[in-house]
């Protein structure tokens, strides 16, 4: 595809060079071609042989542009235009840089600029198979003799600024880009534009926040061959999560048609996770998937009288994943590429923020650009914030959250860019979508909400970077929220992103994590919910000792699993309609594939999260009547008085009237353990009643392909039954370890129903009946070789039954989130104290 590249030059040449191909340059070429080139670059050179697709092309340099600023004595009145300039005053920076561009403008090229640029496109045509009708007249008259020869490789004109993609300053969306160039004339057009887009109003107040001198900078010029994504699709990925800096996965975004769309939240694109440990040691772990609307695509103009244009998306196309599964694991492997690079070459981790784009041709993939990632890289790892509301109101509005904080103030909804003027110091923006043009008025913000985009979208990238919350593609936060309306922005709350109307109170907590004891007892951490299990990581813990499968089935799944076993023979017909939309892109006869395929990404995200420490996932233990509250429950659920002990756990699991279903729970944790590669997986037994329940269960788990003792399964049963504990011995022969449910333990030795209010006075994990039976459980489970931990809400409430547990030895102890850092510090003393 592409001929023989050029020789590289010496770094002399390259500092009185007008241009240089891609192939001469690296990572340590900033200074003469930007960021963003000397990336391109730096890829071309040392990824391809690692699998890594880059298209080639040529930058114009730093000296290039000196040359013409200094040739055409620009320096002298651009200073004059910039001596009265006040970036806070938008008037001010707006006047300033529209003189800027237009003095660079109204300045041709010198001819030997322009003979450097066309010669070179002229080269890449020939690279890409032009035909042979390139004009050698090289004199006074090459311009308008060479002025409409038929080469036409179609290119991108992107600028690269020498200050660009620093780990602290990405610069990104500064300047303009083009696409679909065609032609010299173009091209060369396209560049002058680009050299005046150094004084963009964004650009000129990003340099002066940043503390950049604007004469310092000077702006490169990269011309890459065009990949045809218009015919297929594109989008952005980072090899770091941007929320929660969670250095372990990549999160990629796609939509159809050219990249820019994302890139400026134009759309909201499809997301997907994946685990990189795993991934690169050859498992296929995609986290997640999520269906984005991607209501429009940019296309090549059809008609030639515009470089591109917006076009719907047919309902068709946006109701299907815009990128396979092996596409997301290539474009995955490649992130991993890339930042191993990268990290290698600069001497510690540095995540990267990579945008992509697939040929609708050709069908292959390609990388188009790669910067460091600018947030999360230089954020302090020794503090832990946690916004937490303290108060209610009505939500106006939800989207994406961005990062975790809360923000409040008065709302302010501009719809167009002229309009910026108009905001205040401390106000919400509320707008439909943001680009590069907004910035002056973002870092004023309090929050940021919009209608589109996703995560990696302009508004979210920018929301990161000042440190303030964000919420995009809600939608219409333009129609519900009106401008003076004072609102609350909450991003605390997990993915999704709400605006509660008025000024809810709210706090935060910070805590210093630095030089925290180790604990001969684990402390292993409840968590229940995988939208948070990324940021709950970075808690200081040894693992996850009770990740409940019903909060993913209740609020991932909604359905019951019989119904979507048999969904043909649904009666309900709006129970049935609601639970075809809600599996819409699974087939009527394949319906129960979606209860396996968000299951196994629930569970897939809890362990990698906490990956390679344990994770101990409890098998579902609704009760009837919660089953019941399912969507389709009510067909295949009993009636039960006392639901509490009644159909529930272990029981079910064997019984004909439900075992299927449990199926589907074994097929999606041996797809977590096999094919995600994620064995630090293990599963629990809930509601055990007797051995052989427990020998059914294994029996029935062995029939799925979950076979205790392979691929280094274990398998524990909950200790929350008294015959629990009176045959523990027994029940160690079963299974490999014991998890004490305080909760029912407590519920069933007293005798009470734990939900009824009429006794609730006498529920107590504290009560030395309970106490007995829980020192009983440990010393068994010691006594037979078996870990022994305990996951039930007693020590994260009672700090002396923490310190019971560990008088008496026990292994672990899991706890909520909020008592982790707390319980933990007090059982390290209590263990110096038990030492001496």
């Amino acid at each position: 595809m592409i001929s023989q590249a050029p020789q590289a030059q010496t770094v002399e040449n390259k500092e009185t060079s007008f241009v240089l191909w891609f192939e001469e340059v690296g990572i340590a070429d900033i200074p003469y071609v930007g960021g963003k080139n000397a990336s391109l670059g730096e890829m071309i050179q040392n990824l391809a042989t690692k699998g890594v697709s880059v298209p080639t092309g040529f930058a114009t340099t730093a000296y290039a542009y000196r040359y013409f600023v200094k040739k055409a004595g620009l320096e002298v009145k651009l200073r004059e235009i910039f001596a009265d300039l006040d970036v806070e005053n938008v008037q001010s920076l707006r006047k300033c840089g529209k003189q800027a561009r237009a003095l660079v403008l109204n300045t041709p090229f010198p001819k030997e600029l322009d003979l450097a640029i066309s010669t070179a496109y002229h080269q890449l045509c020939e690279r890409y198979g032009a035909d042979d009708q390139f004009c050698d007249r090289f004199d006074e008259e090459y311009r308008e003799a060479c002025k409409d020869y038929s080469y036409d490789t179609d290119v991108a004109v992107r600028s690269s600024a020498t200050a660009e993609d620093l780990p602290d300053a990405s610069f990104a969306g500064q300047q303009e880009t083009y696409l679909n160039v065609h032609g010299v004339k173009s091209v060369l057009d396209s560049c002058h534009r680009c050299f005046a887009s150094i004084f963009t109003d964004r650009a000129i107040s990003y340099r002066t926040i940043k503390g950049f001198d604007h004469f310092e900078v000077a702006l490169s010029v990269g011309v890459q061959k065009m990949v045809r994504s218009d015919l297929a699709s594109s989008g952005v990925m980072f090899s770091i999560d941007t929320e929660t800096g969670f250095k372990n996965a990549a999160l990629i975004t796609s939509a159809y048609g050219l990249g820019e769309n994302v890139v400026q939240g134009a759309v909201n694109p499809d997301e997907f996770f994946v685990f990189k440990p795993t991934l690169k040691a050859g498992f296929k772990p995609i986290l997640e998937k999520r269906l984005g609307s991607k209501e429009i695509k940019m296309i090549y103009d059809p008609g030639g009288g515009k470089l591109t244009q917006n076009v719907p998306v047919p309902d068709s196309e946006r109701g299907k994943f815009s990128i396979n599964d092996d596409e997301i694991l290539t474009l995955a492997r490649w992130a991993c590429i890339i930042e191993d690079h990268y990290s290698e070459v600069r001497g510690q981790y540095t995540p990267m923020d990579i945008e992509w784009a697939k040929d609708g041709e050709t069908g292959e993939l390609f990388i188009v650009q790669a910067r460091p990632e600018t947030v999360q890289s230089q954020k302090s790892g020794s503090v832990l914030r946690n916004y937490k509301l303290k108060g209610i109101s009505n939500v106006l509005i939800t989207g994406r959250a961005v990062g975790s904080a809360i923000g409040q103030g008065n709302a302010r909804v501009i719809l167009d860019v002229h309009n910026l003027d108009e905001f205040r110091d401390g106000e919400v923006l509320v707008t439909n979508k943001t680009d590069p043009d907004w910035e002056p008025i973002m870092k004023k913000a309090s929050a940021i909400v919009t209608n589109q985009g996703g995560r990696t979208c302009h508004a979210a990238i920018i929301a990161r970077e000042m440190g303030i919350p964000a919420i995009v593609g809600c939608g219409n936060a333009t129609g519900a929220i009106h401008t003076g309306r004072a609102i609350t922005i909450s991003c605390s709350e997990g993915e999704e992103g709400r605006v509660y109307d008025g000024l809810v109170p709210f706090e935060v907590q910070e805590t210093v994590i630095d030089n925290l004891p180790e604990t001969q007892t684990k402390i292993l951490m409840n968590v229940g919910n995988p939208e948070e299990a990324f940021g709950l990581s970075s808690i200081p813990c040894d693992g996850v000792g009770l990740a409940r499968l019903e909060f993913i089935i209740a609020n991932n799944i909604k359905a019951h699993p019989l119904a979507l076993m048999k969904f043909n023979e649904l009666e309900d017909a709006a129970v049935k309609r609601e639970i075809d939309a809600l599996t819409a892109l699974y087939p009527a006869d394949r319906k129960s594939d979606f209860f396996v395929d968000k299951l196994a990404r629930g569970v897939g995200t809890i362990a990698a999260a906490f990956y390679p420490n344990p994770v101990v996932v409890r098998m579902s233990d609704f009760k009837s009547n919660e089953y019941a509250n399912l969507l389709g429950g009510r067909q295949f659920e009993p009636k039960e008085e006392n639901p509490m002990i009644g159909w529930r756990g272990a029981s079910r699991y064997y019984d004909p009237n439900y075992r299927d279903a449990y199926g589907l729970e074994c097929v999606a944790l041996k797809r977590v353990r096999d094919e995600m590669g994620l064995t630090n997986v293990i599963p629990m037994i809930p509601f055990c009643r007797t051995p052989d329940e427990g020998r059914k269960v294994i029996a029935e788990m062995e029939e799925h392909g979950l076979k205790r003792g392979e691929n280094g399964l274990q398998v524990y049963v909950m200790c929350e039954i008294p015959s629990n504990v009176i045959l523990a011995d027994e029940y160690s022969l079963i299974f490999d370890g014991f998890s004490i449910g305080s909760n029912d333990l407590t519920q069933l030795t007293l005798g009470l129903d734990r939900d009824s209010a009429l006794v609730a006075h006498v529920f107590d994990e504290r009560n030395e009946g309970v106490k007995a039976m829980v020192r009983m459980a440990i010393q068994k489970a010691k006594a037979n070789g078996r870990k022994i931990g305990i996951c039930g809400q007693a020590p994260s409430d009672y700090p002396e039954f923490a310190r019971f547990l560990v008088e008496l030895g026990i292994d672990s102890i899991s706890l909520n989130p909020d008592s982790v850092l707390t319980t933990k510090l007090d059982i390290a003393k209590l263990e110096k104290t038990l030492r001496r």
